[in-house]
């Protein structure tokens, strides 16, 4: 029983950095947008439009791991309560 709750604890700690990295990814998906727009030099805006395809990819890749995460959750909530 103790090693469901510290895997339980493990989980929630991953999902939790999962998370914020997935913010920190919008947050820099953003600016990549951001800049992109306001470029104006031709290697600049090829620049920015490879950022903006790596930082999608990130975001998607993350966004993957968070909703495998949550499945997992939705398929054993008594696993994720510590009962």
């Amino acid at each position: 029983m103790n090693r469901i709750l510290s895997d339980s604890v493990l989980r929630d700690e991953r999902y939790s950095l999962l998370l914020e990295d997935l913010d920190r990814t919008k947050h820099d998906l953003d600016s990549a947008y951001s800049n992109l727009s306001n470029a104006v030099e031709p290697d600049l805006i090829d620049c920015y439009i490879y950022e903006v395809q790596s930082v999608q990819m990130r975001y998607k890749f993350l966004l993957s791991r968070v909703k495998q995460i949550e499945d997992s959750y939705a398929k054993n909530p008594l696993e994720c309560s510590g009962s």
